[in-house]
């Protein structure tokens, strides 16, 4: 029977082996750093309103941009931790980041755009502007 429980053995290591070494690194360390937020987005008569959770960072660490007809919504922070002993020092590095975009309809009032960050919660508000709708009906004149 000392055949079988070596091969027993063997597949139990190389079934660990193989677990252990085709994960993905996010699977040791608990979350994927590269993930964005989740984001909720409301829309009443007079505005659209982005309310995106990135719990843990501060105001300075986001970014926001329009451009042209698109909302880009950046976030970048580093974070270092070092502990030092007498016999090592470690020194561990947290890079948190993310961009999302968003293409912005005709009627949003771009000068208006306000934002604010709040208990984990960036909250963008969006005002609405009348879209002056030009008559699409011409007549012409036959000479």
């Amino acid at each position: 029977m000392k055949p079988n429980t070596v091969q027993k053995s063997n597949h139990s290591l190389n079934t660990f082996m193989d677990n252990f070494f085709n994960r993905s690194i996010s699977d040791f360390v608990g979350r994927d750093t590269n993930a964005s937020p989740a984001v909720n987005i409301v829309e009443d008569e007079a505005v659209f309103r982005i309310d995106l959770a990135a719990p843990g960072l501060e105001k300075a660490d986001f970014t926001l941009k329009v451009e042209k007809d698109h909302l880009t919504i950046g976030a970048q922070k580093e974070t270092t931790t070092e502990t030092e002993n007498t016999d090592y020092k470690r020194r561990e590095f947290n890079y948190q980041s993310f961009q999302r975009s968003f293409q912005l309809s005709k009627n949003i009032d771009k000068e208006a755009i306000t934002a604010n960050y709040e208990d984990g919660i960036l909250a963008i508000t969006l005002p609405k502007k009348e879209v002056v709708v030009e008559d699409q009906v011409k007549t012409i004149e036959i000479s």
